[in-house]
C-alpha cells in the first residue's frame, strides 16, 4: 500500500496492478507507471517513473501544471556521506603530519667508557660575547660576582 499524505491527514489509496513490462533493451527511457489518481485534490494526479526496477522519480498533476519530483536515492546519499569523510580524515592526517615536529635529539646510545652518544643532536647555539674587542683580543673574562 502507499501512504499519501495530504492537508486533511494521511490516506492510504490501494496498489493499482501494474502490467507486466516488456523486456527492456539497453539504452531503453525509463519506465513509466500508471496514473494514481490522488484523493482530497480535485484533478491530482500521480505517475510513478522507475528505472531498472528503482524509482527515481515522480510526475505530479495538479492545479492543470506537470512537475517532476526526484526521489532521493539512499545509496548515492550513503556514498557521498563516506567520500565526505573520507575527504575530511584525509585532509586532518595530513595536517596533523605536517604539523608534527622532529625529536629534538636523536637516539640516546652509551658509548665506550659511559659516554653518552646523541646522535642528530642539533649544535648548542652559541652565547653572544658582549666582551669589547680588547678583551676578545686579550681572552679576558669579567671575574666572577
Amino acid at each position: 500500500m502507499t501512504a499519501i499524505f495530504n492537508p486533511t491527514g494521511p490516506t492510504t489509496v490501494p496498489p493499482v496492478p501494474r502490467p507486466a513490462s516488456p523486456v527492456s533493451t539497453p539504452g531503453a527511457p525509463a519506465s513509466v507507471g500508471p496514473v494514481l489518481e490522488l484523493p482530497g485534490a480535485p484533478g491530482a494526479a500521480l505517475v510513478p517513473v522507475t528505472r531498472d526496477g528503482r524509482p527515481v522519480g515522480a510526475f505530479v498533476l495538479a492545479d492543470g501544471r506537470v512537475r517532476y519530483r526526484r526521489v532521493a536515492d539512499p545509496d548515492q546519499l550513503v556514498a557521498a556521506g563516506t567520500g565526505a569523510f573520507a575527504v575530511a580524515a584525509l585532509t586532518a592526517a595530513v595536517a596533523l603530519w605536517a604539523r608534527r615536529r622532529p625529536p629534538a635529539v636523536g637516539a640516546v646510545t652509551m658509548g665506550p667508557g659511559g659516554w653518552v652518544s646523541l646522535r642528530n643532536a642539533p649544535a648548542p647555539h652559541p652565547r653572544p660575547d658582549r666582551r669589547p674587542w680588547w678583551a676578545r683580543l686579550l681572552r679576558a673574562h669579567p671575574l666572577p660576582r
